[in-house]
């Protein structure tokens, strides 16, 4: 079993009680780091989000069967008030516990389930080349994603591509997506930008990220970019797990050079994970 398959079964075995991120990641046998991304690139969900949505989803299903009492669900779910399981029910449902064992309708929620892990199959890696990349001076567009927004992520691409080539001081052609800041939830800063000589003549409007110096694996992502998760989950699940590597909290990157077509998402780019020995 791979990681993420690993916190699957312990979330789905443990999800009733008080599951922590470093219980995850020991028994997946990975630092906090490693497990919050190969979740997130096997699953698109946060481990921790994943834990809560499956115990209140849990918790929905006994109260649209008309459980009597609902302060015992919400202990059998693992809050220890009423007013707690509330609060948590409505972020999650946008409805309280008393409005869905009152209409006993399951269907005006949306249940998280458990997950089949080959939705989304690794795709095929090639062995990546290891490298030390040099310090970096990455201007551009930065914006937080949670998992459920990341799919705007090439809307950022779309505003910041007509800058490409148009940014003062840029260094190249080459252009960078950057991820960086990963908390335990999964939450990440992602910067669209180019390299650049220094920092002092940019548009306001502009982010400035300096990445330093680090050893990485650096892999080719082939096809279509749309597929980019399936090779994400590969490195994550399968490549990294078995290397001689672990994974750094560092920034890592997307790499996308000429050969790249933004019109089409064909042509390729590399994916530069940071690592360590």
């Amino acid at each position: 079993m791979n990681p993420a398959e690993r916190a699957l079964w312990f979330v789905e075995s443990h999800f009733a009680q008080d599951i922590s991120l470093d219980e995850v990641a020991a028994v997946g046998g990975v630092s906090r780091y490693h497990m919050t991304r190969a979740f997130a690139a096997a699953t698109g969900m946060s481990v921790i989000a994943y834990a809560k949505a499956r115990r209140l989803s849990e918790a929905a299903k006994k109260l649209s069967h008309g459980a009597p009492d609902i302060l015992t669900v919400a202990l059998e779910a693992g809050y220890g008030s009423h007013e707690a399981f509330t609060r948590a029910f409505r972020d999650q449902f946008g409805l309280t516990p008393e409005q869905l064992r009152g209409g006993r309708i399951l269907d005006i929620v949306q249940l998280v389930e458990p997950i089949a892990m080959n939705d989304t199959p690794p795709n095929a890696l090639k062995p990546p080349r290891i490298e030390t990349g040099k310090t970096l001076l990455i201007a551009g567009l930065s914006e937080r994603y949670t998992h459920a927004s990341s799919a705007a992520i090439p809307s950022q691409w779309q505003q910041f591509q007509p800058h490409i080539g148009h940014v003062p001081g840029q260094i190249g052609n080459v252009a960078y997506g950057v991820f960086y800041n990963t908390d335990d939830s999964g939450n990440m800063d992602y910067m669209t930008g180019v390299e650049v000589a220094d920092f002092s003549d940019l548009p306001k409007t502009f982010a400035r990220l300096r990445v330093p110096q680090h050893l990485y694996a650096v892999f080719a992502h082939e096809g279509h970019i749309s597929t980019i998760r399936g090779t994400m989950n590969a490195i994550w699940n399968s490549w990294l797990p078995q290397s001689e590597y672990e994974a750094a909290d560092a920034p890592g990157f997307e790499r996308y050079d000429a050969k790249f077509d933004p019109h089409s998402g064909l042509g390729g780019f590399e994916i530069w994970i940071p690592v360590k020995k």
